[in-house]
């Protein structure tokens, strides 16, 4: 079903508190549940991190016409996909971090065994959540998104991003190797985030290139800042284990390109970025929204950059 426009302005008014109910409740808790599965999955579920993804993902479908229940199914079915995604990333058999979202990681707090069990769980109820919402669109909108979730999730892109992570140390480590795993790895999920619900409210073709490629310039702005993040930042900063890159020979735009390479060259794809919104507001006026996100992105790079010259006074004297 699809809402007017009015109301659809309103519906995107959706706070930070509503949509943390929402990722806390969305996945059932059966009385039969194994206590200790229980624990582990509640553990993930009260801590959701900024909310930042399934709020835009929320805004991106009501502006195309879905309605409230739906762009709610769709935007915690994203997060959780987004969640499950971290909880794996973290494993001892991939970047064996200790800390996520300001709290141990699950495997740390509950085990291996718990923390697969945990990202299974949301994945699972990610996809119904999913059905759940496609069901109002048009079965044309429906094939199409979600043959767009599978290419974004599979071997074409998170899971093939993720490989490459893996064996960064058999490859170049230079600007083209971190920018193609950033892709398969980040990209991947702001596509998700920005094209999938757009996809399933029905919006053109122009549009769709327009939001493939902000999706793409913001999605190595995010890992970028993520890299400068975790060359320069602390712990309590980041909200995570920091410092693992280096470590574990993993992908660094920022170890790669210099800090100030790095800096000039978010700079550089945000200035697409805005270009490319600038193109698509003219066609879809409703997506204003985008431009705050935009201005986080830029507070975000200038927090990052005079993080960078703190360091380096210090260093000099």
């Amino acid at each position: 079903m699809k809402t007017s426009v009015t109301a659809a302005q309103s519906i995107c008014t959706l706070d930070m508190t509503q949509l943390a109910e929402a990722f806390r409740n969305y996945l059932p808790m059966p009385v039969t549940l194994d206590p200790p599965f229980e624990e582990a999955l509640r553990h993930v579920l009260d801590n959701p991190g900024s909310l930042v993804r399934p709020r835009m993902v929320f805004q991106v479908a009501t502006a195309y016409g879905l309605d409230e229940a739906a762009a709610k199914d769709l935007a915690i079915a994203l997060e959780y996909f987004h969640t499950a995604s971290l909880v794996f990333d973290d494993l001892p058999c991939m970047d064996n971090a200790m800390e996520r979202r300001g709290v141990p990681c699950v495997h740390f707090a509950f085990g291996e065994a718990g923390a697969i069990l945990t990202a299974l769980s949301l994945i699972n109820r990610a996809y119904a959540l999913i059905w759940r919402a496609a069901s109002s669109c048009s079965q044309p909108c429906q094939t199409r998104a979600l043959a767009y979730l599978e290419q974004c999730l599979g071997v074409q892109g998170l899971l093939n991003g993720q490989s490459l992570d893996l064996h960064y140390g058999t490859l170049p480590h230079n600007r083209a190797t971190t920018e193609r795993i950033a892709r398969g790895k980040t990209v991947s999920l702001i596509r998700l985030t920005l094209v999938l619900p757009a996809m399933l409210g029905g919006a053109s073709n122009r549009e769709l290139q327009f939001l493939e490629r902000i999706a793409l310039y913001w999605g190595l702005t995010y890992q970028t800042v993520d890299d400068l993040k975790d060359l320069l930042a602390s712990p309590a900063q980041a909200g995570k284990t920091v410092a693992r890159d280096l470590l574990l020979d993993r992908p660094n735009a920022a170890s790669v390109m210099g800090v100030s390479g790095a800096i000039q060259r978010l700079t550089r794809f945000i200035r697409l970025g805005d270009r490319t919104l600038g193109q698509l507001l003219k066609l879809k006026p409703e997506m204003n929204f985008l431009s705050k996100l935009r201005s986080d992105l830029e507070e975000e790079l200038t927090s990052v950059t005079e993080d960078a010259c703190v360091m380096r006074s210090g260093e000099q004297r």
